[in-house]
């Protein structure tokens, strides 16, 4: 498929060069539709972008959250393993996204048909497509995922022409985490506990988590076991269905990534370990949406978050 597609550029590149330089051709610090150009370095190096892009593609979740919170409705999106696009936006606002794979096989042939004039993407996720991408349209690169969802989000917010934008609905997000960290009260001194279930494991959310970073902003407490102290990975560990007692946390708040993981979510919460975890006997397990705690890593699922925190972390 690959191969298809790089043929298929070479040869539009070819008849493009036989038909001679006019004056329709782009001149530089233009595109071809005649507007300005912008100068944007990441991850994989600089890429000239069109100053406002019309027509573009996102590969991983965190971009779809940056486009739609920054007014720009993508023509494409690659999809995760479950498949829908996020719901927290509305219906209406993503009924005509064009599937174009999934987050770590972006389908070339699917994205180079929608003519993008822009594509944002992650290095960490599809690093070996970059250069195919860069030949369909300007492609610009996030390093990480997750632990740097701001940078990421300025970034992005840059490239889609938006920067101000971003730079404004970023300090909205940090005013407001601020501002619910001081009707929280003494939020340090209760532990919130952040469990997600996957289809094959259980894991526990650390301070460098998207949704650990959010609870930081905040400035609420963490279970000891969820600072991850020991680990030079501080996004998340495992835990079996038989240590189920290392989530419990003065609040837990369960996630479960799609159809099996709920059923795995359904057959632990079932039995009596979990059952038996404080927060359980005490009425504070709550089950969240995985698309704004887990997947969603920008800032429009960040303000979900703050949203389930309102409304269930009562004020000391």
């Amino acid at each position: 498929m690959r191969r298809t597609v790089i043929t298929l550029l070479a040869v539009a590149a070819l008849g493009a060069g036989l038909t001679g330089c006019t004056s329709s051709d782009p001149v530089v610090g233009e595109d071809a539709a005649g507007q300005g150009t912008r100068t944007v370095a990441h991850a994989m190096g600089s890429t000239e972008v069109p100053a406002q892009p019309n027509r573009v593609v996102v590969l991983d979740t965190d971009k779809f959250d940056t486009a739609l919170s920054l007014g720009v409705v993508p023509v494409g999106a690659a999809r995760t393993e479950v498949g829908a696009w996020p719901s927290y936006f509305g219906a209406e606002k993503v009924a005509g996204i064009e599937p174009v794979g999934l987050l770590a096989e972006p389908d070339l042939e699917a994205i180079t048909a929608l003519r993008p004039d822009l594509i944002l993407g992650s290095k960490f996720r599809q690093e070996k497509f970059y250069d195919e991408l860069s030949a369909i349209a300007p492609t610009v690169f996030t390093e990480k995922v997750g632990i740097t969802w701001k940078e990421n989000f300025l970034l992005d917010g840059k490239a889609l022409g938006k920067e101000q934008e971003a730079r404004d609905l970023l300090a909205g997000y940090e005013k407001r985490a601020r501002e619910l960290g001081a009707r929280l009260g003494d939020a340090a001194a209760r532990k919130i506990s952040i469990v997600r279930f996957l289809p094959t494991e259980i894991r526990i959310y650390g301070p460098d988590s998207f949704s650990g970073l959010v609870l930081g902003d905040v400035g609420v407490g963490r279970p000891e076991r969820q600072l991850l102290a020991a680990k030079e990975d501080k996004r998340f560990d495992k835990v079996s269905p038989e240590r189920i007692p290392e989530v419990d946390g003065d609040i837990i708040f369960v996630t479960a990534y799609g159809e099996k993981a709920a059923a795995e979510q359904a057959k632990v919460t079932g039995g009596s370990l979990w059952k038996n975890l404080s927060a359980v006997r005490a009425g504070k397990a709550y089950v969240v949406a995985d698309e704004t705690w887990m997947t969603g890593i920008g800032v429009t699922a960040a303000g979900r978050i703050l949203d389930d925190l309102e409304k269930y972390v009562p004020a000391a």
